[in-house]
């Protein structure tokens, strides 16, 4: 999959870059992806750069590289169909640490779960896999190894869904964050566009 392959932007960032080998989005402030549960806010703004794809089953993967103090900074992987259903996995910046966590929206109603990483951490790999509608998120460390940081199922999914990255900044920051070693891989064998 070449990195600007029939991709679309969804709340398209003032300044990004974008090449064969690289996408960079600077994240403006007061953009995040959150559905009402515990604090009642609702946000759908986010920049995501999104491909399409009807696979039942596949496996996206992403580098991705960030370096930011700001409070709830983040840059990961994504699903995303609609405001009410979608899906998300980055690490986000909270003072002395970062949290590596996984959002999962159903039917307008968002969850989070998480574990601490030390705040120095810059670079991650995030992989999604499908089978249907359940969802295997995974992470690692080095590009190899990958450990489990969430099942889930999905309800209400089209046949079609829009899988990628994105990066935002819930509060008044802005930071540079930089996607790269972008696979995609399907065993029904049909081409995400």
């Amino acid at each position: 999959m070449q990195m600007n392959q029939k991709c679309k932007w969804i709340n398209a960032p003032a300044e990004y870059t974008m090449d064969e080998a690289e996408i960079c989005i600077v994240t403006e402030p007061k953009t995040d992806l959150w559905q009402k549960t515990y604090g009642g806010d609702s946000a759908d703004n986010a920049p995501m750069l999104l491909w399409e794809t009807c696979d039942k089953t596949f496996t996206f993967t992403v580098k991705v590289t960030y370096e930011s103090d700001g409070l709830y900074d983040q840059a990961g992987i994504v699903l995303h169909q609609d405001e009410n259903t979608w899906m998300k996995a980055s690490m986000e910046c909270e003072g002395d640490i970062k949290h590596l966590g996984s959002v999962v929206t159903n039917r307008g109603f968002s969850d989070w779960a998480s574990v601490d990483f030390p705040k120095d951490k810059k670079v991650m790999w995030y992989r999604m896999n499908r089978k249907e509608n359940d969802f295997l998120l995974e992470y690692s460390e080095d590009g190899h190894n990958f450990s489990v940081l969430r099942m889930c199922h999905i309800w209400d999914l089209a046949d079609t869904i829009h899988i990628g990255l994105y990066a935002c900044s819930p509060k008044e920051s802005s930071f540079e964050a930089f996607f790269t070693d972008v696979k995609y891989e399907s065993k029904d064998c049909v081409e995400i566009s």
